[in-house]
């Protein structure tokens, strides 16, 4: 009995702590939660850098951004931009965000020298404000066709084409690329009607690829703002009507204090992952680790770093735009090459292997988005390194099969012996070393020189080679 009120008074008091900690929990949520309302916004601008190709992490680093700006309630976010471009999906992660955005978003070409090429327009476009530096510039923003190659485009200082000559030369259904450049017009000019910018510069981008110094993009109604600096921008921006998702809003931009959001460990990890370059060195490891790892099972190191770089390559695979039919003739031309090396088809599968490698590695990514190519130099490099390790695997098997057999019944033939003793056409015979029954279809004498003609189970077929010595 009194064990079991001891129990009970325990199970009392662990309820009373567990409802004391959750009542000063809850009680410290409110208090933040009050203190953030009596504060109201803050006094904060955050600054985001969006350099580099736009791809998986870029979109990630932005998206994150705009989420902080709004927990944060800063007054106004600020997204420097220096872009060759990227990848469309990303690029429409980073406009869908923006254009949700409640905290007013200002586009900022810089510094000089900067640019804001293809998928960089479309951003600049979305954002409620848009800024460029002196010595910047926009434009290109012609979408790259799957498989890589851009849209015919007339050549620089020649006239175009009137419209009944390009009605006519138009094939009667429209291509991929036709489809490609429709959509990308019609978005870019959804944005630029939706932010009052000129609409027609924008179809141009996207049509003729047309650019546009920071200056010419200012007189033309493409951009809003030209400012040599972040502060110069601040001070341009203050007063400024913009239209926000709840309607017309004035920035007051006067003494905002500006803060950098940098990019935190996750967001340089991804950006180094999803680079292809490296996404293609590691899955190659990852395969040949693997490989050492089932030809010698047991050392254990090949095998964890194998698996560790095949699933990172994975991962990058699974947020790149790859094709399928390229990474299945990578790991065809790998396989064959191997097989090269134990199948006798006179360097029939290497080179297979090695050319189904190559065509496999140009194809491995869908797009020819800037900074989202295999490097040609790499993948030579490593089909040359690869093809000339396994051609050296086989040359040395065959220069293996021409030498001598020095192990085995196989290099008894033609072995010199002597004949320890002998009756009628049998005896006993030493080689190498070692006594061995012996068998003969001529007359022999203990102690002669004999030759191994042949070897028969565990008996050594011999027969007289000279005079008697030693062997």
């Amino acid at each position: 009995m009194g064990s079991i009120r001891y129990k009970r008074y325990w199970l009392v008091f662990i309820a009373l702590t567990v409802m004391l900690c959750s009542s000063l929990l809850l009680s410290l949520s409110f208090r933040v939660a009050a203190q953030k309302i009596k504060q109201g916004p803050s006094k904060t601008v955050l600054l985001l850098q969006l350099d580099g190709p736009i791809g998986p992490a870029a979109s990630d680093y932005v998206v994150r951004g705009l989420k902080l700006a709004g927990e944060k309630q800063a007054q106004l976010v600020i997204l420097q931009i220096d872009t060759p471009g990227g990848l469309d999906t990303s690029m429409r992660v980073i406009i869908q965000d923006i254009l949700a955005s409640r905290v007013p978003v200002v586009g900022y070409v810089a510094p000089s020298g900067a640019r804001a090429a293809s998928a960089g327009t479309y951003i600049l476009y979305a954002t409620h404000v848009a800024a460029m530096a002196p010595g910047t510039n926009l434009g290109a923003a012609t979408p790259v066709r799957i498989g890589g190659g851009f849209p015919k485009l007339p050549t620089p200082g020649q006239p175009e084409k009137k419209d009944k000559e390009t009605e006519a030369t138009k094939p009667a259904h429209p291509t991929i690329a036709d489809k490609s450049v429709s959509d990308a017009v019609a978005f870019i000019r959804s944005l630029a009607q939706l932010r009052g910018r000129n609409v027609e510069w924008a179809e141009q981008a996207v049509r003729k690829a047309a650019s546009l110094s920071a200056a010419d993009a200012h007189a033309k109604g493409v951009i809003d703002i030209v400012a040599g600096d972040v502060s110069q921008l601040l001070e341009q921006l203050n007063g400024r009507m913009i239209t926000m998702p709840s309607g017309p809003e004035q920035l007051v931009t006067k003494g905002l204090i500006i803060e950098r959001y940098e990019r935190d460990w996750r967001t340089q990890l991804l950006s180094v992952i999803t680079n292809p370059n490296l996404a293609y060195i590691l899955m190659l490891i990852g395969l040949y680790g693997l490989l050492f790892e089932f030809y010698s099972p047991g050392m254990i190191v090949p095998g964890v770093t194998g698996a560790v770089c095949l699933l990172l390559a994975l991962y990058a695979f699974h947020i790149l735009p790859i094709n399928y039919a390229g990474l299945a003739l990578i790991i065809l031309g790998m396989a064959l090459m191997i097989s090269e090396a134990f199948v006798p088809s006179f360097g029939a599968l290497g080179l297979g292997g090695a050319a189904a490698f190559v065509f496999g590695s140009i194809m491995l990514f869908d797009v020819e988005a800037p900074g989202f190519k295999v490097s040609p130099m790499l993948i030579g490099s490593v089909a040359t390194v690869s093809s000339g390790l396994f051609l050296f695997v086989m040359v040395m098997l065959l220069r293996a099969r021409q030498r001598a057999v020095v192990t085995g019944q196989e290099e008894l033939i033609n072995a010199r012996a002597k004949v320890i003793d002998w009756s009628g056409l049998q005896g006993h015979v030493r080689a190498h070393g070692e006594i061995w029954k012996a068998r003969a279809t001529s007359k022999i004498k203990s102690g002669q020189v004999v030759r191994v003609s042949g070897v028969d189970g565990l008996t050594l077929v011999v027969s007289p080679e000279g005079k008697e010595g030693q062997p």
